[in-house]
């Protein structure tokens, strides 16, 4: 059995410049958890697998294409490969967001 814990992750140096840790990364799948401060956001961007998106805690608002919903925690939002998305923590508290790439990129993500 392999256990990875949130916080004994390093934080990943993204174009994004938010709390971002890798919690699983293998061929099939990749997985992050994210930590959005109030206020903060992702840029937009495009990944070239399908992504889908679980609400942890908060209240992120979460975009792709040209929809946008505050999503509640134990939520899960599916996004398309190579549509415009991003999440965007407009609340007064923390947002936690597991984010998973299936199968893991093998080509970067186009941030616009």
């Amino acid at each position: 059995m392999k256990i990875t814990k949130y916080q004994d992750q390093p934080i990943k140096e993204t174009p994004h410049k938010i709390d971002v840790r890798e919690m699983y990364n293998k061929a099939t799948a990749q997985a992050m958890l994210m930590a959005l401060k109030p206020g903060e956001s992702l840029k937009p961007h495009k990944t070239p697998v399908d992504v889908f998106f679980f609400v942890v805690e908060g209240r992120p608002t979460i975009h792709i294409g040209n929809e946008s919903e505050v999503c509640e925690a134990d939520t899960l939002i599916e996004s398309p490969a190579d549509i415009v998305h991003y999440i965007s923590n407009d609340s007064n508290s923390l947002a936690r967001i597991l984010v998973v790439k299936a199968p893991r990129p093998i080509s970067l993500t186009k941030v616009l």
